[in-house]
């Protein structure tokens, strides 16, 4: 392991972490060829990614512009980030949580010449990666969660709003965080909703949430869901996802929700549906997936069952209301990797999985790479978009912005093809028929 902590000797205390001249931070270079490893496996699952790389290595858009991204440091990722510096970027990576960096993928891609700031378990440090990112002054921002917008937003509010071009968020609670944002006048640059395109949170929050989150609660635990009573908070895409995997599996599954159409949604799927009052009494396994705070508090930790699982797959640690939990417990201590046993006065035990982090990263390694292949797909042709705006003299105008139809369907597009399957055409007269209003029956 390198002691070369020239550039950042604060970082020496901790014994951890290598670093060479200030170009990244990671805990350990020497994990390198690991990761490339692991790389070369997603580029052999990513299609979408690989053909836009290609196309884009040779005529290099994004040449002169340089990338900040704020995103969880995957394999997946590794290949949205060389993807970017084959087409041209000069690239500054941070992970968008504290538990959700592979440091293997990371020493491969600081190795790679990758301003990498990132590394499992920087909780102290979190901060203090995204600020180096922000350093070199980027034209773009890449975010997961919206914390490299806001830091932008609020520690460097002049460069937010003369410097920089644009931005994408990749999930729904960034997005959430982003229009907030907007509507309280405080945007100061355009931002592609990633997430909300259709090749994004019908594949990657449902599909890919529901095996990852699935993956990581076994990995913890390794107990069986076959007949346990699972509970899972909050149907939307992700919780959705998460909830036809349990029930697949042979879980007895249950929802909770508080909007009426996504409740009847997992009531036709086949899932039972409860107040958390009363799935909190007869729930073995309970998962997070809402977006909200204090979803799982002090009353239902207070009639779990002697043995109850509990963990989150929704983006910060809120979701569960983790010091409540520690003031009713008596003892507490680590059983195995990403799994917490604590013990009531009463002698209940209850297991918090990944200390309330996203359990499919922070126990597992996130959502395959079939389907983050479109997600990243749509996050480099958005950048590419504003780039090539940006050329025109002009940048598009302030605001949270929808990814374009077409850009979606050229991704599902190009998905399917790369799949080797065909679909049908339209004919010339079933395409004259639908846009006659005159057709009739």
């Amino acid at each position: 392991m390198s002691d070369n902590f020239k550039a950042y000797p604060d970082k020496k205390a901790t014994g951890n972490f290598s670093e060479e001249e200030g170009k990244y931070c990671v805990r350990d270079i020497n994990l390198a060829e690991e990761g490339k490893l692991l790389i070369d496996w997603a580029e052999s699952r990513m299609p979408v990614m690989m053909g836009l790389r290609k196309k884009y290595s040779e005529t290099k858009p994004f040449k002169g512009y340089k990338i900040a991204g704020c995103l969880h440091v995957t394999k997946e990722t590794g290949v949205l980030i060389k993807t970017f510096q084959a087409a041209g970027a000069e690239v500054y990576w941070s992970g968008c949580n504290p538990l959700s960096t592979n440091d293997a993928v990371a020493a491969a891609l600081a190795a790679d010449g990758i301003a990498m700031y990132a590394w499992y378990g920087n909780h102290e440090d979190f901060y203090w990666c995204i600020d180096r990112t922000i350093d070199p002054r980027p034209h773009l921002t890449l975010d997961d969660g919206c914390d490299l917008i806001d830091t932008v937003h609020e520690k460097y509010k002049d460069y937010a709003k003369n410097g920089v071009i644009g931005g994408t968020e990749e999930t729904t609670t960034g997005v959430h965080r982003l229009r907030s944002r907007e509507a309280a006048g405080e945007l100061y640059y355009p931002v592609f909703a990633v997430n909300d395109a259709e090749t994004k949170w019908d594949f990657d929050n449902v599909y890919g949430t529901g095996q990852s989150t699935i993956d990581g609660i076994i990995r913890a635990t390794s107990v069986l869901l076959a007949g346990k009573n699972f509970v899972v908070c909050g149907h939307g895409h992700c919780g959705s996802g998460v909830a036809k995997r349990a029930k697949g599996l042979g879980s007895n599954t249950i929802i909770t929700e508080v909007k009426a159409t996504a409740a009847l949604k997992g009531i036709l799927e086949g899932h039972e549906l409860m107040p958390m009052e009363d799935a909190a009494k007869v729930g073995d396994i309970f998962c997070t997936a809402t977006g909200v705070k204090d979803i799982i508090r002090k009353e239902h930790f207070a009639v779990m069952k002697d043995g109850a699982i509990v963990c989150n797959t929704g983006h910060y640690d809120k979701e569960i209301n983790i010091p409540e939990l520690e003031e009713l417990s008596v003892s507490k201590r680590t059983i195995r990797p990403n799994c917490e046993e604590y013990t009531m006065a009463d002698g209940r035990r209850i297991y918090l999985l990944a200390q309330g982090r996203l359990i499919n990263l922070a126990a597992a390694e996130g959502h395959p790479s079939e389907v983050m292949d479109m997600s990243f797909a749509n996050q480099f042709m958005s950048h590419l978009a504003l780039v090539e705006q940006h050329k025109t003299g002009t940048n598009f105008a302030i605001s949270v912005m929808d990814i374009p139809e077409a850009q979606d369907e050229l991704v599902a597009t190009t998905k399917v093809i790369e799949m080797g399957l065909k679909m049908d055409k339209l004919t010339d007269e079933q395409v004259k028929y639908m846009g006659d209003y005159n057709a009739g029956t």
